[in-house]
């Protein structure tokens, strides 16, 4: 019976972040185009935006060389990581997490879009 648990509780565990994992890079390439007016997720520069070349998984407010706001530095000061669960919680609503974000974008509502976008900034080389 024990065993039985435990293989239920580590299948359940699998499969919960394997739930993350499903986007198309392709379709998150063409969302991007909703951001390339101020990012470049290919470039390591800088424009409106900070570059999102490796943003998952980086430090918040940390790209080289880019001005962030009071607001995101405060956000990031405890040591926040732009990991796909931070993300799923920034991008539907900037404005509504980081009180003060200069980023005037208002959000990504659709979950699948949220999926695709998360899967091209992964990887956005493998959508050319």
């Amino acid at each position: 019976m024990k065993l039985f648990c435990l293989t239920l509780a580590i299948a359940t565990v699998a499969s919960g972040s394997a739930a993350f994992a499903d986007g198309d890079v392709v379709a998150g390439a063409a969302v991007f185009k909703k951001c390339a007016a101020c990012h470049t997720a290919t470039e390591r520069e800088n424009r409106v935006g900070p570059s999102l070349v490796g943003i998952v998984g980086r430090p918040v407010a940390t790209f080289p060389d880019y001005n962030y706001s009071t607001a995101m530095k405060a956000f990031g000061a405890g040591g926040k990581v732009w990991d796909e669960a931070l993300l799923r919680k920034y991008l539907p609503g900037p404005q509504f997490l980081v009180k003060g974000t200069r980023m005037t974008f208002p959000g990504l509502k659709s979950d699948r879009d949220l999926d695709n976008l998360i899967a091209y900034l992964r990887n956005p080389v493998a959508a050319q």
